[in-house]
């Protein structure tokens, strides 16, 4: 395993009092696998990744990564991995080939070897001619990539990857996804948070999502997706006052959950949803109600996200379930 850690806790000592972050966090990620971690605004995502790159140190429990033990041996754990920060750390004043360059060889990277792979990264990573431009006249999206090219230049085998596409524009954001899958082709293996649900679903082979500071929910994309209960329906009506009489005719259905109205619209859920659909419309039709559309989808990864933690993803005014941002913030000695 790359990872293996059991029982994860991470408090921190706040002027509000104690603040549990983590509670208790097990996880495994294999060899060669690129994992997402997912999990609403405070739920512990960003100090767990903290804690496995040796950032913070955990309140108890233990853990392996990249061979090494993360309490007995944090700097042989550093050696064998990259990490990218949600926010950068490059100087603005800083040339940005001298900051990969003097990254690099931290790790003990000759300098040659330094100079021509961080090169290579800039290229495959659509930062051509920025070589030798100071950092602060990059733009948000360039300093992204910066940020990675940073992460990566020394060859980890482990990548943690914290929001790695805040901020770029669709191409980047495709640029990268395939540059992630090309570095897990050739053996190495991803750790990444993410709020892009689409980018989950299309990068990762297994997903992990965290709430209230613990694991809810492990699997790919496909087996969480079929924890969800049936497709989603949803019917416009013509006329909303008949939307009573459509919610019980969908209530009847064998199988059919979450029936609920909005308006002129009445949503459920229902396994084979499309198989469903002629019998149900012939019912409504019966009853001389008029519909103005009709939509059947398969579950996505909102959909677990949803079940899983009662809100979404990106529910930004969703209050959030644990302070872990503001706990960091308050942290006292």
């Amino acid at each position: 395993m790359m990872i293996e850690a059991r029982g994860l806790v991470r408090t921190f000592k706040t002027k509000r009092g104690p603040v549990q972050a983590v509670q208790g966090v097990d996880l495994d990620v294999a060899d060669g696998e690129i994992v997402g971690f997912l999990g609403p605004n405070g739920a512990g995502k960003t100090t767990t990744l903290r804690m496995l790159a040796t950032l913070i140190t955990p309140t108890s429990g233990t853990a392996t990564v990249a061979g090494c033990d993360l309490a007995r041996d944090p700097v042989g754990v550093r050696r064998g991995i990259g990490y990218v920060p949600q926010s950068g750390s490059t100087l603005p004043e800083a040339v940005a080939g001298d900051e990969v360059v003097d990254h690099a060889r931290l790790y003990g990277v000759p300098k040659a070897k330094a100079i021509a792979d961080g090169q290579r990264l800039f290229e495959e990573l659509d930062l051509p001619g920025l070589w030798r431009r100071q950092c602060k006249t990059l733009s948000g999206g360039q300093r992204r990539r910066l940020d990675i090219v940073m992460g990566l230049v020394h060859d980890p085998k482990l990548i943690f990857l914290d929001e790695p596409t805040t901020g770029l524009d669709p191409q980047a954001r495709a640029n990268l996804w395939e540059h992630i899958r090309g570095l897990r082709d050739r053996g190495a293996t991803i750790f990444l948070t993410t709020h892009y649900l689409d980018e989950a679903d299309a990068l990762c082979d297994r997903i992990l999502v965290i709430d209230h500071g613990k694991i809810v929910a492990s699997g790919t994309p496909e087996v969480l997706k079929q924890q969800v209960s049936g497709d989603a329906v949803r019917l416009s009506l013509a006329d909303a006052t008949q939307a009573p009489a459509v919610s019980k005719i969908a209530a009847d259905l064998q199988g059919a959950v979450e029936v609920e109205t909005d308006g002129d619209v009445v949503g459920f859920r229902i396994p084979q949803g499309g198989s469903v659909l002629p019998g149900l419309l012939r019912s409504i039709d019966a009853q001389g109600i008029e519909l103005h559309g009709v939509e059947v989808h398969r579950p996505t990864l909102d959909d677990v996200f949803l079940t899983m933690t009662g809100r979404s993803l990106r529910d930004e005014d969703a209050p959030a379930p644990a302070p872990e941002k503001d706990a960091e913030k308050e942290a006292v000695a």
